[in-house]
């Protein structure tokens, strides 16, 4: 494992990352669709807004508490749901479970995870929220509401941006679906990249392999293999109409994550939503969608303030959440960000990088002359360009 105390950013900690696993696993989380437009227009963004600092306003201990959906946190990071992270190391979701959790902060859990979700709870005394995918149909769906419920989840993610996955050219090249599928010969040519991270195939033997998804249990079958979730995305894609029986199964609060227009935000306040995350899905989607941050502005003009804004896409420092919340969120979710910890580290990779940003966002609420982060507004930023 690498160490991580040496990392001083998440760049450190993406290249511990991809050291130490296999290039198929990396690309997965590391990649976009298509030509990753979108990918480098959400960082693109980030760099383009520019502070207006307030001098001579000494700040010793900025307060960086939030409240979101009820839940009070420690700063205004949440950690994201990402696909399967069993992949990068063996205790995957249930590492960033306890490190959110030790840090103060709140995780999301994602369908398409190596782990039950009832361990994941346990792991946590804090909040957490469940992000639902229809996968294996809506009885299989029905369930997993039904089990989040039952397990204590506090607020059910519906992600409305995944209707088919999208073209992630890496994954192909990669040989992605070969190495989940069962045809050994079809999986050589790509044996080479795994054999070539010892440490991490070692981990991966030891853990039992690629295990079937305990949270989509297809009634009569079972378990969902993984290499089947991108056909049954499309097969078992969310609509609108789904939220009437959503609604029925989960009476708490509901997330909509995956806008990207005001259109698409009054929509989801028709629907009952507590919150919504401004999204695109890391770039993961459709290509050539905007970055999340230059949408920001416009979707919370449309909400005013009857819902939570949320943001997530690109957020890899301090400044970039500070940039975030100047421009109308509630808080922001990271993904890669803290997958590139787990799969350097584990949980303690994690923690490293929940720590990263805790150091940016005190030292850079102190240059900027800001007390707290409830205090950050517009005027401490130039907006990005349209």
């Amino acid at each position: 494992m690498a160490n991580v105390a040496r990392a001083v950013n998440i760049a450190d900690l993406r290249e511990m990352a991809r050291r130490r696993l296999p290039r198929a696993i990396f690309d997965y989380v590391d990649g976009g669709a298509e030509d990753e437009i979108t990918l480098r227009e959400n960082r693109r963004a980030f760099e383009e807004v520019t502070f207006r600092p307030r001098q001579s306003f000494p700040v010793q201990n900025p307060d960086l508490r939030v409240r979101v959906l009820d839940h009070d946190l420690a700063m205004p990071v949440i950690l994201a749901p990402v696909g399967y992270l069993r992949m990068m190391h063996p205790d995957g979701e249930l590492a960033a479970a306890r490190a959110a959790a030790a840090a103060g902060l709140l995780c999301v859990l994602s369908t398409v995870s190596g782990h039950r979700l009832e361990a994941f709870r346990a792991a946590t005394p804090g909040p957490a929220w469940f992000q639902l995918y229809l996968l294996g149909g809506r009885d299989a769906a029905a369930a997993a509401i039904e089990r989040a419920r039952n397990a204590g989840f506090s607020a059910l993610v519906v992600t409305i941006d995944v209707y088919v996955a999208g073209m992630r050219e890496r994954d192909l090249h990669n040989g992605t679906p070969q190495l989940l599928g069962n045809s050994l010969v079809d999986k050589l040519p790509y044996v080479p990249q795994v054999l070539a991270r010892p440490g991490w195939l070692i981990d991966f033997l030891r853990d039992g392999g690629i295990h079937r998804l305990p949270n989509v249990v297809v009634p009569g079958e079972g378990p969902m293999p993984l290499r089947d979730v991108s056909t049954e995305l499309f097969r078992s894609s969310f609509t609108w109409n789904d939220m009437s029986w959503i609604r029925e199964l989960w009476p708490g609060p509901i997330v909509f994550k995956g806008v990207l227009s005001a259109d698409d935000a009054r929509r989801c306040l028709d629907h009952g939503a507590a919150a919504i995350v401004v999204s695109n899905h890391g770039g993961r989607q459709l290509d050539s969608s905007p970055a999340t941050l230059r949408i920001l502005p416009e979707v919370v003009a449309a909400v005013n303030g009857r819902a939570e804004i949320l943001l997530d896409g690109g957020v890899r420092r301090g400044v970039d959440v500070i940039k975030a919340i100047c421009l109308g969120a509630k808080a922001v979710l990271i993904g890669r960000a803290y997958a590139y910890g787990l799969g350097a580290a584990g949980e303690h990779g994690v923690a490293r990088a929940i720590d990263i940003f805790r150091t940016d966002l005190v030292r850079n609420l102190r240059l900027l002359g800001c007390p707290s982060i409830g205090d950050l507004d517009a005027s401490y930023v130039h907006p990005p360009r349209g």
